[in-house]
């Protein structure tokens, strides 16, 4: 697309997986997920239409149910194959791309495109979250400025019409003389309570001393024995009877400490970010001290020295939890690079690193994120990592 403004990019959340890079957009379906982490690596690295098709058709074309490939230029290249639709405004009109049973895939170059966008299945989804250079799990791709409507037309924002004054159904009626308040009758005060008598204190009866077989049998006078001595010192300062036995303090639970094991960790606040963090919707934050991700995040188990910061993101179906992860400047081995843990959420994470097949967080456990790495949270929220 020729103009920029019909680079621009937004989505709406999804099952697929939609890869944009300055060159190429481009959408799998889920049981391609393997394919994600090279595509992006690709694309992020300025890669052109057909090197995106040779790391799309790497692994097979036979299991590859569908996709869509779409490539940005003076003229725009798309490749459509499965249950996906497709429609793009241009100078001369609207046109629609489907996959024909018969063929391998539908192939268009087009000139002069303004906006465009791709659906997956029958769903009929508003694409208004926007999308920068990354990954996102999407349903629908929209680029442009103007939004499509549903039915392939331009969506129309309706005229503004100026509001105007409305008179009052009522004039305002006269306000009522009002009556004179009768003065208030004072009231008596009432007589004062008596004051309590005290009680008579309880005396004090001291309990006569008990005694316990012959007076004489255990008297020392008497047997010429000396009394033994116990030694206090295996009993607590504060036992007295030598018969209760105090156990050792527990120790608080601790929240796992990320980081490389027999490293330090890093200070609170770093001076430089180690990475830069993009949201699929939209944030971009700077990993410049510990930042907490979720659908309500609360800093509860950090001490009020490490400043951490709450991102917010929306779980319509509550697949994310509350403080769902946390990513912090590493130290020690993973010095200068931005890790991540999985604070035990619910549904947990799933990792993709360039050039590595996907794997699940552990909870407790921290691990270092490679530029270009995509974390799925779950509900369509991804964040994608990227250098400073």
């Amino acid at each position: 697309m020729s103009d920029k403004a019909a680079h621009r990019t937004t989505f709406a959340a999804g099952d697929w997986y939609a890869v944009v890079g300055e060159e190429v957009t481009v959408l799998v379906p889920p049981a391609a997920r393997s394919r994600v982490a090279g595509l992006w690596d690709i694309a992020d690295g300025g890669g052109s239409f057909e090197e995106v098709l040779d790391g799309l058709l790497a692994d097979g074309l036979s299991s590859l149910e569908g996709f869509v490939l779409v490539g940005h230029g003076e003229r725009t290249r798309v490749l459509v194959r499965g249950d996906v639709a497709a429609t793009f405004s241009t100078a001369h009109g609207e046109v629609a791309l489907a996959h024909e049973p018969d063929s391998m895939w539908a192939d268009r170059t087009l000139d002069g495109v303004t906006g465009g966008r791709i659906t997956v299945g029958d769903a009929v989804l508003e694409a208004d979250l926007a999308l920068v250079a990354g990954v996102a799990r999407a349903g629908a791709v929209q680029f442009g400025e103007r939004p499509l409507g549903t039915d392939g037309t331009q969506a129309h924002e309706p005229a503004h019409v100026p509001a105007t004054p409305q008179e009052p159904e009522h004039a305002a009626e006269e306000a009522p003389e009002l009556e004179p308040t009768p003065e208030p009758v004072p009231v008596p005060a009432p007589d004062p309570e008596p004051a309590p008598v005290p009680e008579p204190a309880p005396q004090t009866v001291e309990p006569e001393p008990l005694s316990f077989g012959s007076p004489l049998a255990d008297d020392p006078a008497t047997t010429g024995e000396q009394p033994a001595v116990v030694d206090p010192s295996p009993y607590p300062a504060d036992d007295h009877d030598g018969q209760t036995s105090v156990a050792p303090p527990v120790e608080d639970f601790a929240r796992p400490v990320p980081g490389t094991p027999g490293h330090e960790l890093a200070p609170s606040v770093v001076a430089r970010p180690v990475a830069r963090l993009v949201v699929s919707t939209g944030e971009v934050v700077d990993v410049d001290r510990v930042i907490l991700f979720g659908r309500a995040p609360e800093a509860r188990a950090f001490a009020s020295s490490d400043q951490p910061r709450l991102v917010t993101v929306a779980s319509p179906n509550h697949e994310i939890s509350s403080t769902h992860l946390e990513i912090r400047p590493g130290a020690g081995a993973d010095h200068g690079m931005a890790v991540v843990t999985d604070m035990g959420s619910t549904n947990g994470t799933v990792l993709v690193q360039p050039g590595l097949p996907p794997e699940d967080l552990q909870a407790g456990m921290a691990v270092a994120l490679i530029p270009g790495a995509i974390l799925d949270l779950g509900d369509g929220v991804t964040i994608q990592t990227t250098n400073p």
